[in-house]
């Protein structure tokens, strides 16, 4: 009968002799990087690894044996790489680092700054704005997403305020699509939270209502509140601002809203209920310029990354994140057009463009990467 102790105290000597050969082949690499420093000859050269990994996929007795042996040597590979991007970075090469081309600031320019933003006054958007530059803003809205970044492409505003992510929709794919599309940056965020109430012109009471606006969501997410009022007709208007605008220019006590209470500060309504509607839904908004600022404080990036359509790759390219101790925060992917099957992956991690970390990650990442764009660093 077989003894496992004994087969236990085997692998543990195999494995010791595996991490002794495994440093053995570091220190190579290291030798490889001198050269390759001293050549100035690229750290990643796909030919030569596909090359190897199929001679070495030979040498295995079977083909399980065989896939195996490939998905080990490809992450020794993956590791080795990032050990000679280090060394790179030491040696102070700056050719194959990214260049971002960003501003470090103090703090981002907002005197005299002209911010648009999408939808009208008391809409969410408006109360990211104003939570973000303060009440003394000069701003204006346009109707679309689109026609805000046009706004920042003609200069007619040096910032834009776009939502980009729900905490219960998800993410605003439209506007990753936009920022594909337009050499905007992103220099900011805020997060605000989505809290509906319902809302009346000042002297107006519940009991006396008889229809109430909002936007088709907005009266959706309302459903549970608006059947405890079934005599209530329910008026599905562009949004919730807008349904708060039509009710104060009604003068008409018999109207409710269901907006936000930024909404009612606005438009000079009486909140007639409070917060009936799941309080820990929050919208994150982005801060768009046309200028590559990123302040000293700024503790995340944003990056686009466009890969080979290979098996492994996303992994691999994820792992110069993980391997230079940065936190992913989010991603996400987008089809890219006339390229089926083909993906940009738009992904945010912890950090400062200024951080050693950060510079090696970006270098690893440009480097296998097919595209790599740094959106922001905020």
């Amino acid at each position: 009968m077989l003894d496992l102790n004994e087969i236990r105290k085997e692998i543990d000597g195999t494995d010791r002799e595996i991490v002794r050969l495994f440093e053995e082949r570091m220190k190579l690499t290291g030798k490889v990087a001198e050269y390759k420093i001293g050549a100035g000859k690229p750290v990643f050269d796909g030919d030569r690894e596909r090359s190897k990994l199929e001679t070495l996929g030979a040498m295995a007795s079977d083909s399980f044996n065989k896939k195996a042996v490939q998905e080990l040597f490809q992450q020794i590979m993956s590791i080795s790489r990032k050990r000679q991007y280090q060394l790179l970075a030491e040696s102070g090469r700056a050719d194959g680092m990214p260049e971002t081309g960003y501003i470090q600031v103090d703090e981002l320019p907002f005197e005299d700054a002209t911010v648009v933003f999408q939808g009208v006054e008391g809409a969410y958007s408006f109360a990211a704005m104003k939570t973000f530059f303060g009440d003394d803003v000069k701003s204006f809205h346009v109707e679309t997403w689109k026609d805000a970044m046009e706004a920042i492409r003609r200069g007619e505003a040096d910032y834009a305020v776009l939502p980009i992510e729900n905490s219960t929709a998800g993410s605003v794919l439209d506007i990753y699509d936009l920022l594909v599309e337009y050499p905007h940056y992103i220099v900011g965020e805020q997060i605000i939270p989505v809290a509906h109430v319902l809302m009346g012109i000042p002297g107006a009471r519940i009991e006396e209502l008889n229809e109430v606006y909002s936007h088709p969501q907005g009266l959706a997410q309302s459903k549970a509140y608006l059947e405890r009022h079934p005599d209530w007709k329910q008026t599905a208007v562009l949004n919730t601002a807008v349904a708060a605008q039509m009710v104060a220019e009604s003068g008409d006590p018999k109207k409710g809203a269901i907006a936000s209470r930024y909404a009612a500060e606005h438009f000079g309504l009486q909140i007639l209920d409070q917060e009936f509607v799941n309080s820990n839904n929050e919208t994150r908004f982005v801060i768009i310029s046309g200028k590559p600022y990123f302040e000293k404080k700024a503790r995340k990036i944003s990056v686009c990354i466009e890969l080979p359509h290979e098996t492994g790759t996303l992994y691999n390219i994820l792992s110069h994140i993980m391997y230079n101790d940065l936190n992913m925060t989010k991603i996400e992917s987008r089809p890219i057009p006339k390229r089926n099957w083909e993906y940009r992956f738009f992904v945010d991690f912890e950090g400062n463009l200024s951080d050693a970390a950060v510079k090696n990650a970006l270098l690893g990442i440009a480097s296998e990467a097919k595209r790599l764009r740094v959106y922001g660093n905020y």
